[in-house]
C-alpha cells in the first residue's frame, strides 16, 4: 500500500471527493487490476469518485488492490472479479454484469501486461510470441469487443490501452514483445475509428486512446534496486494520474491518438 493510501489526511480528502470528484458518477472497469499499475489506477479512480470494477486472474492480488482503493477512496464503490480475459464469452459476460449492476460503463482501462525477450534477434524464442500474443493482443481484442457497445452508449466512454515505446521502435531482443504491442495498438486504433465513424459530423463522444510509456516503475522496484535510476520510466502513480486525466479531455482530442508519457523514440 502506498504512503498516500495510508495517510490520514489523504483518506479524509478521499472521503470528501466521493460523489463530487472529477469522475463522479462514472463507472470504470480495469483489466489487469491486480498488478502495481492496476493497484495505482484503482486507487486514483476511486479517489476521483468513480465506481471502479477491477478484474484479474490472481484473486489474492486483486483483493489487496480492491481493499486499498476502497480505503483510499473513503467509501468509494470498488469491486473485483476474477475474469478469464482469454475467453471472449467470459469477458462479454463480465461487461454485461457491470452494465446490469451499475446501469452504464464509462471506461475500460487495459493494464494486462507481460514481457519476454532475449539478448539478440537470432535468440528470439517463438514460444515468447505464443505467450505474448495471448496476454498483449488477445486480451485487448476481447475487452474491446466486449465493451465497445457499452462505451459507445456512454456520453464519456473511454478505452485506454497502456503500451510501450518499443512498439514504435523495436529493438533486436524484443521482437516478440514489440510486435505484440504494435498489434495491440493497431487494434485499439481500429476501435477508435469505429467511435469516429459512429460520431458522424458531430465527432465522437467516446474514444479509444493509447498511453505510451518506456517502462513502468513502482516503489517495490526502487526498494529492490536503490541505486538504479530508471531513466525514462513512468511511475505507476503518474500513469494513474494520466489515466484519470483522459476523461477531462474531449473525446475528439484523444480518440485514435497515442498520448506519450515518455520521450518519443
Amino acid at each position: 500500500m502506498s504512503d498516500r493510501a495510508i495517510d490520514t489526511n489523504t483518506v479524509q480528502e478521499g472521503k470528501n471527493m466521493v460523489g463530487n470528484g472529477s469522475l463522479s458518477g462514472a463507472v470504470i472497469a480495469v483489466a489487469g487490476a491486480g498488478g502495481p499499475a492496476g493497484h495505482a489506477a484503482l486507487v486514483r479512480l476511486a479517489e476521483a469518485g468513480a465506481v471502479v470494477v477491477g478484474a484479474d486472474n490472481n484473486p489474492e492480488r486483486l483483493a489487496e488492490a480492491v481493499d486499498a482503493a476502497r480505503y483510499a477512496g473513503g467509501g468509494a464503490t470498488v469491486t473485483g472479479e476474477t475474469v478469464d480475459l482469454l475467453d471472449l464469452e467470459d469477458t462479454r459476460a463480465w461487461a454485461a454484469r457491470i452494465e446490469k449492476d451499475h446501469g452504464r460503463i464509462d471506461g475500460l482501462v487495459h493494464l494486462v501486461g507481460g514481457w519476454r525477450g532475449g539478448a539478440t534477434f537470432a535468440d528470439t524464442d517463438l514460444a515468447d510470441w505464443d505467450l505474448l500474443e495471448k496476454l498483449l493482443v488477445r486480451t485487448v481484442q476481447h475487452t474491446s469487443l466486449a465493451f465497445y457497445d457499452a462505451l459507445q452508449r456512454s456520453d464519456r466512454g473511454r478505452y485506454l490501452l497502456i503500451s510501450a515505446a518499443g512498439a514504435s521502435k523495436p529493438t533486436a531482443g524484443n521482437a516478440a514483445y514489440s510486435a505484440a504491442k504494435a498489434a495491440a495498438e493497431a487494434w485499439t486504433l481500429a476501435m477508435a475509428d469505429g467511435f469516429r465513424k459512429a460520431g458522424g459530423e458531430q465527432g465522437p463522444h467516446s474514444a479509444a486512446a493509447i498511453l505510451v510509456v518506456k517502462a513502468l516503475v513502482h516503489d517495490a522496484m526502487r526498494a529492490e534496486r536503490p541505486n538504479a535510476k530508471f531513466a525514462g520510466f513512468t511511475d505507476v502513480k503518474d500513469l494513474a494520474e494520466a489515466i484519470e486525466g483522459v476523461w477531462s479531455k474531449p473525446a475528439a482530442e484523444v480518440n485514435g491518438n497515442r498520448l506519450w508519457l515518455t520521450e518519443k523514440p
